[in-house]
């Protein structure tokens, strides 16, 4: 029978884009020019190896403050394309042990879509383009995050809304957390020709809910106008609300409160409940007046603020309610408020509404989503600081300033934790991270960039070399001159900022008006509010990093067959094969490495069944062995399994590409062909064989 009711329409919202099945191929010779190809292709499914070009490390500076961050050491800077300096991260294990699932802030600002990036695609395969690159990223950034880790990409206005789409896809909407606003320009740009944009845009994503926010330091404005202490309360407090949540039918913490002055009854707001247990709400009241629980069946009123109705309340909760007639209570409460330092429930002129305090905590506040320029700095303090660094070069459009990536990694890390930025451009990540006493791993496609900006700024710092930035922390304090009796300090509640902009309008005032101020006066004021910079030394050199630099691939075309490169043979072949396979490249006589009880080994020439009985002879009884090599004659593969069950043998390349293959679920576009190489005519399992030193013919 046929259903007349409307169908349910399942499913998730996901963008689409052209050729979004497939993954982002850079094709040219550390360029931005890419290509779609099919997940299986070889040049995108190989681990490549990383191969270190040198090593920077400084000494801990013997003056250094003893309550800074120690030097990190062991950090990385990889040049190559991040897709493969991501893959070594996470499939060779000599990397992966390091940091997989162990990265705690990952750090982007890929290539804004604004055309220059990009600039020789047209508009939709150039839109495609970056949200692929994207994606690949992100996929590839996840395994590699701590589960209280988190993402944050920085972009513009090209690209954000689209942006925000597939990482709700990548990493769960569930899981995102903000969308910060930082203000890279105070000021607008006059040929504009509609409307001039002052922000860029940072997304925020958590890798589960283990991940909790760094709290910042509170602002001494903030503290002094909204904490105060206006009973006498050591601790400064604000007015806080003393309801809590959304009442339910039955909530029991839906009751009358009496006022110890008028005896009016108190209730939360429709909709709310108290928001401390009775018990508390009854030992808070008490200080006022005597007090006690009474049942004063007033069901009807609970109800409506509960926004129900009288039967379904629940019944029998008491009222907090006088104990003592109306006017000696009054009397104990305004003997009570007059004494000062109220309790925590306050009703402040003893009137008719019941707040709590909210004391100033030491615990810092919650970090906010808009961060105004004044605070981190704009793209013209990031442009002064690149151009100290490099006063001969205009490097960088819209370099990010010091303080913005401070403010990111005080927040989402701590001293220790590792700072991951696949996109390094001039090295900002690294440099802060590096100051700040975090650990770091940071890529950059071009070689170029590396050479002049990269690797030297980064050597910079750790060397001690670098007094721009974070180098330096400048705050204003309160002016004491040493030689006057003078115990120091601004005016009760007044912040050195403010006292700073006071000072400068007296100024004003003065000059202004002139003679007709008391000078005396002036003085006095002038002196009650002197404020000065303090600089104070924030880094000071040490620690290390390693210069890695992205290998080649192992597989070149010819005539369209996929055949082993020139370099990939003998032992440099079984490192690569290694970082194919995730297992430890240990080498160890005729294996190459071991994972539990599987010994591999990989060799550069002929397998026959004269060698499969070599190796099993050094094969201990409980162990199996994979066996890897670039030639293998009839029957050796079939001899290996008979031998020992859980052994095998295979080809290179073929069945490395194969595994490609099966690893996507995907036929490669780029077909590849045999490329077993010609095979011997006799078996010889010789010692240099087996240890895979033979050296190999030609294709």
């Amino acid at each position: 029978m046929a259903s007349n009711s409307t169908p349910r329409h399942q499913g998730r919202l996901e963008l689409t884009w052209t050729d979004k099945d497939k993954t982002l191929l850079s094709t040219g010779d550390g360029k931005y020019d890419y290509t779609f190809v099919d997940p299986s292709d070889y040049r995108v499914s190989e681990v490549r190896l990383l191969h270190e070009v040198d090593r920077i490390e400084a000494p801990t500076p013997a003056e250094r403050p003893e309550d800074l961050p120690e030097p990190t050491n062991g950090n990385l800077l990889i040049t190559g394309d991040a897709m493969h300096a991501l893959d070594a991260l996470a499939k060779i294990p000599a990397y992966s042990e390091k940091y997989l699932g162990r990265v705690k802030l990952v750090y982007i600002d890929p290539p804004f879509n604004t055309g220059q990036a990009f600039a020789n695609y047209e508009d939709n395969i150039q839109h495609s383009i970056w949200l692929t690159l994207l994606r690949d990223r992100i996929r590839q950034i996840r395994p590699l995050l701590s589960d209280d880790g988190s993402v944050w990409v920085h972009l513009d206005h090209m690209e954000s809304h689209r942006c925000r789409v597939v990482l709700d896809e990548e990493l769960g909407e569930s899981n995102f957390v903000a969308e910060v606003a930082w203000q890279k320009a105070d000021s607008p740009r006059n040929d504009t020709r509609l409307l001039s944009t002052s922000q860029d845009t940072i997304l925020v994503y958590r890798k589960s809910e283990s991940w909790v926010p760094n709290r910042m330091r509170r602002l001494a404005a903030s503290n002094t106008s909204r904490y105060q202490s206006r009973d006498g309360d050591p601790v400064p407090w604000r007015d806080g609300d003393a309801t809590a949540g959304k009442a339910a039918t039955n909530h029991p913490m839906v009751y009358a409160i009496q006022h110890p002055v008028t005896g009016g009854l108190m209730y939360p707001t429709a909709g709310r409940c108290w928001g401390k247990a009775q018990s508390w709400m009854l030992e808070q009241m008490s200080e006022y007046a005597p007090y006690e629980l009474r049942d004063i069946g007033d069901e009807a009123e609970r109800a409506r603020i509960c926004g129900t109705t009288a039967e379904k309340v629940k019944t029998g909760v008491p009222a907090i309610m006088l104990s003592v007639p109306i006017e000696d209570a009054a009397k104990l409460a305004q003997a009570r408020y007059d004494a000062g330092h109220w309790p925590d429930i306050v009703m402040l002129g003893l009137r008719e509404r019941i707040q709590r305090k909210k004391h100033l905590e030491d615990n810092g506040r919650v970090p906010e989503t808009l961060w105004l320029g004044s605070e981190v700095g704009g793209n013209l303090r990031g442009k002064i600081e690149i151009k100290n660094l490099f006063p001969d070069e205009h490097p960088f459009a819209t370099p990010k300033p010091e303080a913005l990536l401070a403010r990111i990694i005080h927040i989402a890390s701590k001293p220790g934790d590792i700072v991951l930025d696949c996109f390094a451009g001039s090295g900002t990540t690294a440099a802060v991270a590096q100051k700040m006493g975090r650990r770091w791993v940071t890529s950059e496609l071009l070689a170029d960039t590396v050479a002049r900006y990269t690797l030297p700024r980064l050597a910079k710092v750790v060397n001690g070399q670098d007094p721009g930035g974070i180098t330096t922390i400048t705050e204003r304090v309160a002016a004491v001159d040493d030689d006057e009796d003078d115990e120091g300090g601004l005016p009760t509640g007044m912040p050195p900022e403010e006292a700073q902009e006071f000072n400068r309008l007296l100024n004003k005032v003065t000059k202004a008006i002139g003679t007709d101020l008391d000078a005396s006066t002036i003085k006095t004021l002038r002196a009650a509010t002197r404020t000065k910079d303090v600089t104070n030394q924030n880094w000071h050199g040490g620690g290390s990093f390693t210069h890695l630099q992205v290998g080649e691939s192992m597989f070149v075309e010819m005539a369209g067959l996929v055949l082993l490169a020139d370099w990939a043979a003998q032992g440099a072949l079984t490192e690569a094969m290694c970082a194919q396979l995730s297992v430890p490249y240990e080498p160890d006589s005729i294996f190459a490495g071991k994972q539990g009880r599987t010994r591999y080994v990989v060799i550069d020439g002929m397998v026959g069944t004269g060698t499969v009985a070599s190796i099993l002879d050094r094969l201990a009884e409980d162990e199996v062995v994979e066996v890897w090599a670039t030639q293998i004659q009839d029957g050796a593969a079939e001899a290996l399994k008979k031998a020992r069950r859980g052994c095998r043998l295979e080809l290179i390349p073929d069945k490395v590409l194969d595994n490609y293959r099966r690893k996507s679920a995907r036929v490669s576009p780029f077909g590849a062909g045999r490329s077993t190489l010609p095979s011997q005519a006799t078996d010889e399992p010789t010692e240099t064989a087996v240890a895979a030193t033979t050296e190999r013919e030609s294709a």
